[in-house]
């Protein structure tokens, strides 16, 4: 059982707040996090995918009415929309029965219209948390090498071995296009989206660049839109936004587009073994990609993140804009010798961040000059996640 870093956060919020709203793609441990809470105190779970526990709360203002000194667990509660509306009044009702907080538990796939639903229904009643796949600090340092090649779905990081591990994610991949995709939106075609969210695996970390993208797939612009918001909004890829505040540089408009789990970037790419990712092109923009999704899963709530690229060449992979503390400047290196371009000490000389850092393979944390810090991914991660302590 790998412990979750977001259980204390999840009690913190029910303290505070008559719901909350667990975010996260489907197989990420929601589920599995939402049962671990409810040792703590009493609850009633309804799976909103089955027919049967729908149908128990056809009336939900007097099915729930019911169990209002229970925390009640919703899964799945995309499925069912219209529940926010009555969840209003039991809310409201509660508070005049000295019941203000922890009533509801969310739990849901798709961020963008959940967080729209909810946050009109239940406009300051309702708390989010993100669910991200198990990280670094999460899985610890026995399982490192694991957790990138495996990515962090605990089905698949904790598998016998590699090779049930890729399978799963081929069927996970093969699930979400299949059955999953259907229910948020028009229909696509499974294979043109797999198309897609392949080309998007081949160009990990690279600027988007949506005309190529539509060439590619025989579709236009607008299309190509479409298809990468629904994969952002089922939390499988992240549109990194540049740095726009510098308004005397010339900087590089286009957001960077990275599959969030590495897991997945390797199975839509074939990459079965480390010997594989090692001899892959895509090593260097995998490891990348695993490393911000890292750094953002543990920086402390209402952390910001950009990319920063001038058109004179200054560049740092990720900027980090953290509440309290100011703004970090991180530069990724595959190499266990990174050398930093001239084009990164240009960016912070551009943007004066409060701390810089470059993260490595390595594990030994050194001065590199100029206040700069060479430092591992866990040890990092972990400074960051003290920061929210």
């Amino acid at each position: 059982m790998i412990v979750r870093r977001q259980l204390p956060s999840l009690l913190n919020l029910l303290d505070r707040s008559p719901a909350v709203v667990v975010l996260g793609p489907r197989q990420v441990g929601k589920t599995t996090l939402a049962f671990e809470l409810a040792r703590s105190r009493p609850c009633l779970y309804l799976d909103l995918e089955s027919e049967a526990d729908r149908s128990r709360i056809a009336e939900p203002e007097l099915y729930l009415a019911r169990h209002a000194d229970e925390l009640v667990i919703l899964d799945e509660v995309h499925r069912l929309p219209e529940v926010f509306q009555p969840l209003r009044g039991l809310i409201d009702q509660g508070r005049r029965d000295g019941r203000a907080n922890g009533r509801f538990l969310l739990l849901g796939s798709a961020s963008i219209s959940l967080m729209r639903q909810s946050g009109e229904s239940l406009a300051g009643r309702i708390a989010h948390l993100e669910l991200a796949p198990i990280d670094v600090l999460e899985a610890g340092p026995e399982r490192a090498q694991h957790v990138w090649l495996r990515g962090g779905f605990p089905d698949s990081l904790l598998a016998p071995d590699d090779a049930q591990s890729l399978r799963w994610r081929q069927d996970f991949i093969r699930t979400y296009l299949e059955r999953d995709i259907p229910q948020f939106g028009p229909r696509i075609p499974a294979e043109t989206l797999r198309r897609f969210w392949t080309m998007l695996a081949h160009q990990q970390g690279g600027l988007l660049n949506a005309a190529d993208l539509a060439r590619g797939l025989g579709v236009d612009g607008k299309t190509v839109a479409r298809y990468l918001d629904l994969l952002v909004e089922l939390l499988l890829v992240r549109r990194l936004p540049p740095w726009h505040a510098n308004a005397g540089k010339r900087l590089v408009k286009s957001p960077r587009v990275l599959l969030r789990d590495s897991g997945i970037l390797h199975a839509l790419l074939g990459i079965r073994t480390h010997e594989d990712l090692l001899a892959h092109p895509v090593l260097g923009g995998s490891w990348e990609g695993h490393v911000i999704e890292n750094l953002i899963g543990a920086a402390p709530q209402g952390t910001a993140s950009w990319f920063y690229r001038s058109a004179a060449g200054a560049e740092i992979d990720l900027l980090l804009e953290i509440p309290g503390v100011g703004l970090w400047a991180i530069e990724v290196k595959r190499s266990l010798s990174p050398k930093l371009a001239r084009g990164f000490h240009a960016a912070c000389e551009d943007l004066q961040p409060t701390a810089r850092w470059v993260v490595y393979p390595g594990t030994e944390r050194y001065p590199a000059g100029a206040g700069i810090e060479v430092v591992s991914l866990p040890e990092l991660a972990g400074v960051l996640a003290a920061l929210d302590a």
